[in-house]
C-alpha cells in the first residue's frame, strides 16, 4: 500500500454543482471587499459577528483539529498504523486553516491590515486576539511545511525537462528538500500541536470578556478548556468523516479496520468533553437555566445530545465496524462542536438593553456556502494530483 495520485476525472455532475456554488460565494466575496461590511452583512455596533465568526473561523478552526491530533498519534506517541490517515488528516488541517483565514479576511473591516501582527512594533500582549491572530499565522507556515514533504514526494525522480543540466539541478534540489524536511519533520509536528492547542483554547477565552451578554448556559471561566476540549474531542470524527467522505467520492475502499481502530478512542475524548460540560454546569448551579423553555435552553439540549448519542453508539464494537456506523457517529460530534460554535457566538450572545436580533445576509450565507464548496474542490484537486491518499495496489 502506497500513497499515489488517484487516476479519475476531477469534474462529475457532482462537482460542477459544487463549482457553481463556489462562484456564487466568490461573488459575494467580492461584493463584500469593494462595497464594505455595512452593504452586504447584517452586522451592527450590537452584534459585531455573525456567521463568519461562528462557522467560518470558529468552527472551521476546531474542525481542522484533526491535523494536529493525528500527527500527534501517529509522530509523536509511534502509533504507526495510523499513518495511511496522516496525509489526508494533514490535508484538510492545511485547507481548513486557509480558508479560516480567507473567511477571516472578509469579516474584517480593514483587512488590508491583516500583516500588523507580523510587525514587533504593533504587538499587543494583552490581547488574546492577537495571540490567537499570532499563533494561527505561525501555525499556517508550520502546515505548509509539513505538507511540502508530499509536493516533493510527487515530483522526485519524475522531472522531465529536456535539458539535462535543469533536470539535473531539479532534481538536485527535490533531494536535499525531501532530506532537509525529513530531519525538521519532528520540530514540525511538536510546534504544530502546540501552537493548535494554544489558540484552540484562546478562542474561548474571547468570550469571557462579555459575562452580561452571553448566556449562563455558555458563560463559564473554564471556557477555555472546554474549546480546548471540544477540539481534541472533534479532532478523530473529523477524520473519520472526511476520510469516509473521501472514500466515496473516490470511488475507493476505505480504510476501515484503521478507522475502527481510530473510533475506540473518541468515546474517551468526547466523554471527557462531556463530563467537564457537565460538571461545570453543576458547579455554577446552571441546570435550571436548562428547563427554562427558551431558545437557548433547546439548543443546549440539542447540543449536547449530538455528544451523547456517538458517546453511547462508538462503545458498541457493531457500531464501530460499520462503515454507516462509523459515519452517522462521526457526523454527529462534527455537528456538535459545530453547534457548540454556533451556539457560543451567535445563540447565547445577546447584549443587553437592545431588542434587535441578528439574521444573516444572503451575502453572508452565501460567502460561507462558498467558501466550503472552494475547499472540497482544491480538496479534490490535489488528492487526485499529489499521494495524499494511500490505496491498495489493485485498486
Amino acid at each position: 500500500m502506497k500513497a499515489r495520485p488517484l487516476n479519475i476525472p476531477f469534474f462529475t455532475p457532482g462537482v460542477w454543482i459544487v463549482f457553481s456554488l463556489a462562484l456564487i460565494g466568490a461573488s459575494a466575496y467580492l461584493y463584500r471587499m469593494f462595497f464594505g461590511l455595512a452593504e452586504a452583512t447584517n452586522l451592527t455596533n450590537s452584534y459585531p459577528w455573525g456567521i463568519w465568526i461562528a462557522i467560518d473561523v470558529a468552527s472551521g478552526v476546531a474542525l481542522a483539529a484533526g491535523g494536529f491530533t493525528s500527527a500527534a498519534l501517529a509522530e509523536i506517541f509511534h502509533r504507526e498504523k495510523y499513518h495511511v490517515i496522516l496525509r489526508p488528516a494533514l490535508l484538510t488541517a492545511m485547507l481548513g486553516y486557509t480558508f479560516v483565514v480567507i473567511g477571516l479576511l472578509a469579516d474584517l473591516g480593514r483587512y488590508y491590515n491583516v500583516w500588523h501582527p507580523m510587525i514587533p512594533t504593533m504587538w499587543q500582549g494583552n490581547s488574546v486576539l492577537f495571540e490567537v491572530g499570532l499563533c494561527v499565522m505561525a501555525y499556517l507556515n508550520v502546515l505548509y511545511s509539513e505538507f511540502a514533504p508530499i509536493v516533493v514526494d510527487r515530483f522526485k525522480g519524475k522531472v522531465t525537462f529536456k535539458n539535462e543540466y535543469l533536470r539535473q539541478k531539479t532534481e538536485g534540489l527535490l533531494t536535499f528538500l525531501d532530506k532537509f524536511f525529513r530531519k525538521i519533520l519532528w520540530v514540525l509536528i511538536i510546534a504544530g500541536v502546540v501552537l493548535s492547542c494554544l489558540h484552540q483554547s484562546s478562542l474561548g477565552t474571547l468570550m469571557l470578556i462579555a459575562p452580561t451578554k452571553i448566556h449562563p448556559l455558555w458563560y463559564t471561566p473554564i471556557s477555555p478548556l472546554l474549546f480546548w476540549l471540544s477540539a481534541v474531542a472533534v479532532g478523530y470524527p473529523m477524520v473519520i468523516f472526511e476520510s469516509l467522505l473521501a472514500s466515496k467520492s473516490f470511488g475507493i475502499k476505505p480504510e476501515t479496520h484503521v478507522l475502527s481502530s481510530l473510533a475506540k478512542i473518541i468515546p474517551f475524548t468526547v466523554g471527557f468533553y462531556f463530563a467537564a460540560k457537565v460538571i461545570d454546569i453543576t458547579i455554577r448551579e446552571a441546570w435550571p437555566f436548562v428547563g427554562e423553555g427558551s431558545l437557548q435552553s433547546y439548543m443546549f439540549i440539542f447540543e449536547m445530545a449530538l455528544f451523547a448519542i456517538p458517546l453511547i453508539l462508538l462503545t458498541q464494537e457493531k457500531i464501530r465496524q460499520s462503515v454507516r456506523g462509523l459515519f452517522i457517529s462521526s457526523a454527529l460530534v462534527v455537528s456538535g462542536v459545530v453547534i457548540n460554535r454556533i451556539n457560543v457566538f451567535l445563540i447565547a450572545y445577546h447584549p443587553p438593553y437592545t431588542e434587535e436580533i441578528y439574521l444573516p445576509s444572503i451575502y453572508e450565507i452565501a460567502v460561507t456556502v462558498g467558501l466550503i464548496c472552494a475547499l472540497v474542490l482544491v480538496y479534490r484537486f490535489l488528492t487526485i494530483n499529489l499521494p495524499i491518499v494511500t490505496i491498495e495496489d489493485g485498486e
